[in-house]
């Protein structure tokens, strides 16, 4: 089930549409709503409002899982505002060259097996993070920003990528 065009994923958790989200308020809010639309609640009712109580449990989940994400989130923001072109890093040459040191980090880290060297990799991982974060949080509220702020969510998406094989090479260091 893809993104309805008709529920904006804010306003169902009652939330400002900004980069800026209290997740663990989210996830409160979430378990609320999910109680009503559980449906458990509806095992004695037709079997349309049975399929439509599925339905909001699925979209209510879908958001959830959007907003709890900044990854997710800012890419739901930027389309919210229009449609995403489709991924063009190489037209960002500095964060280019940016990847290609960390992938080469990552590489000599797997055949080290040094486990302080690895957490210091992703300590470095993580504060570029939350530079991309707190740049993507300032430049969408512009809409001269659009670009930049594709940009840093097209950074974002890269570096839940890097997070994804570090924690992959800690698993197998770990065995």
């Amino acid at each position: 089930m893809g993104q309805s065009q008709h529920t904006d994923y804010f306003a169902l958790f009652a939330l400002q549409p900004t980069f800026a989200v209290d997740t663990a308020a989210l996830a409160v809010t979430y378990r609320q709503l999910a109680k009503d639309v559980h449906p458990d609640r509806f095992a004695n009712a037709t079997a349309a409002e049975q399929r439509q109580a599925v339905e909001r449990a699925a979209e209510l989940n879908d958001a959830f899982q959007t907003l709890k994400s900044p990854t997710q989130r800012a890419l739901y923001l930027l389309r919210q505002q229009a449609e995403m072109p489709e991924e063009t890093t190489i037209q960002d040459g500095e964060f280019l060259l940016q990847q290609m040191e960390w992938r080469e980090q990552l590489e000599d880290l797997q055949e080290q097996a040094d486990l302080q060297a690895l957490e210091r990799f992703v300590g470095e991982l993580k504060q570029a993070r939350s530079k991309i974060d707190n740049a993507f949080a300032l430049c969408i509220e512009d809409p001269e920003q659009r670009l930049q702020a594709e940009r840093l969510a097209r950074r974002m998406q890269f570096l839940d990528k890097m997070f994804y094989e570090v924690r992959q090479l800690e698993e197998r260091l770990d065995d």
